[in-house]
C-alpha cells in the first residue's frame, strides 16, 4: 500500500506504524546519539537553571520578566525531547517512543518563535509610538501568535493521526497539512527580522518620541533580535526544505544526517538560549509593569487619544509581559 509521498504503507502490524520515510537525524543509536543526546540534555539543564535563577532573583527585586521563566521552559521541552531520544536509542524498534521524540522536538522551538514576536513588539512601540501602540497593529500581533499555537496543534494531531492509520487519502492530506504548518512556522520565524528591519529602514512619524527602555542601545537591542531570528529562521527553513524532499525510509539524504539534526535544531537553539543569557535579554528588555501607552516606557506619557486607550490594547493584556 503506498502513502501519499508515494512510499509503501506497512501492513500487518498494530499500530503506530513506523514512517515510511527517512527521519531527520535517521533512527538513534546508542554508541553516537545517547553521547550526544546526554551532553545536549546537560547544556540545556544549565541553560533551564540559569533563566529560572534569574527569573527568581528578578522577582524578588519587584522586576518582573517572564520570558525568563519561557526560556526555562523551552530548555524543559528540549531535555525532555533529549530524554525521549536517548531511551529511543535503547529501544529503537518502539514506535511510541519516536512519535512523542519527533513531536516534543518539532513543537518547543514554536516557544522561541512568540517570545521574538513579543520582544519585536516592544521594539516597535519604542521606536515607532504612533504604530507601535496602535490598535490593529496589536490585535494583528496577537492574532499571529494565536495562529502560531493553533498550527501547533495541527501539527500535533496530524503527526500522531499519521501513525495511526492506513487511508492513503488521509495521509496525504495530513502530510500536506504539515507541509503548510512547516512553511508557516518559517515565515513566523521571519516576521521579528522583517519587523527590526523596517524599525530602521522606517522614519518615525506622529507627535510620540521614541522611548529608551531596559538597559543598552536601541540599536543593540534590534541587532540581537535580529541575530537570533535569523538562525531561528534558517533552522525552520531547513526543517520545511526536509520535508519538502521526503525519501524512502531506506534512502536517506545528506540532509537526514545527525550533523543535519543536531546542528539545524539543537546546536541553533542553544546559541539562541544562551545568547539572550549572556547579554542579559531580562535587563534589555524590560519595560515598567502596566505599561499600555506611548511614554509608559520611559514614564513620561500623558492621556492618550482612544486610539490607544483602553484594556485591550494594555501592554498586560496585548501580548506582552514584564
Amino acid at each position: 500500500m503506498s502513502s501519499g509521498t508515494g512510499q509503501t504503507v506497512p501492513t500487518g502490524l498494530k499500530p503506530p506504524y513506523p514512517p515510511t520515510t527517512a527521519p531527520l537525524g535517521g533512527v538513534p543509536t546508542t554508541a553516537i546519539d545517547i553521547p550526544i543526546s546526554g551532553t545536549l540534555l546537560g547544556v540545556f539543564a544549565l541553560a533551564a537553571a540559569a533563566h529560572m535563577f534569574l527569573f527568581l532573583r528578578n522577582n524578588r527585586r519587584r522586576h518582573k520578566f517572564v520570558f525568563s521563566v519561557l526560556l526555562f521552559g523551552f530548555c524543559m521541552t528540549r531535555i525532555a525531547a533529549l530524554a525521549l531520544r536517548i531511551t529511543w536509542a535503547r529501544d529503537r524498534a518502539n514506535a511510541n517512543l519516536a512519535l512523542a521524540a519527533t513531536v516534543l522536538t518539532s513543537a518547543g522551538v514554536l516557544i522561541l518563535f512568540i517570545v521574538n514576536i513579543i520582544l519585536a513588539i516592544r521594539v516597535v512601540r519604542a521606536t515607532h509610538p504612533l504604530v507601535g501602540w496602535a490598535r490593529p497593529v496589536g490585535w494583528a500581533f496577537k492574532v499571529l501568535i494565536a495562529t502560531v499555537v493553533a498550527v501547533l496543534v495541527m501539527v500535533v494531531v496530524c503527526s500522531v493521526h499519521q501513525m495511526f492509520t492506513l487511508d492513503l487519502e488521509t495521509r496525504r492530506m495530513e502530510r500536506d497539512v504539515m507541509l503548510f504548518a512547516g512553511v508557516y512556522m518559517t515565515v513566523v520565524a521571519v516576521v521579528p527580522l522583517v519587523v527590526m528591519v523596517l524599525v530602521k529602514l522606517l522614519p518615525r512619524k506622529g507627535p510620540y518620541p521614541a522611548e529608551s527602555f531596559g538597559k543598552g542601545s536601541t540599536g543593540a537591542k534590534v541587532a540581537l533580535l535580529a541575530f537570533t531570528s535569523t538562525l531561528l529562521a534558517l533552522g525552520a527553513g531547513f526543517r520545511t526544505a526536509v520535508n519538502f524532499e521526503a525519501k524512502p525510509v531506506n534512502d536517506p539524504q545528506w540532509y537526514h544526517s545527525r550533523a543535519a539534526f543536531y546542528g539545524f535544531n539543537f546546536a541553533i537553539e542553544i546559541v539562541v538560549v544562551y545568547t539572550y543569557l549572556i547579554v542579559r535579554f531580562d535587563q534589555r528588555f524590560y519595560v515598567p509593569d502596566g505599561s499600555s501607552k506611548p511614554g509608559d516606557y520611559s514614564k513620561a506619557g500623558g492621556s492618550v487619544p482612544g486610539w490607544w486607550a483602553g484594556s485591550a490594547d494594555s501592554e498586560v493584556a496585548c501580548t506582552s509581559y514584564d
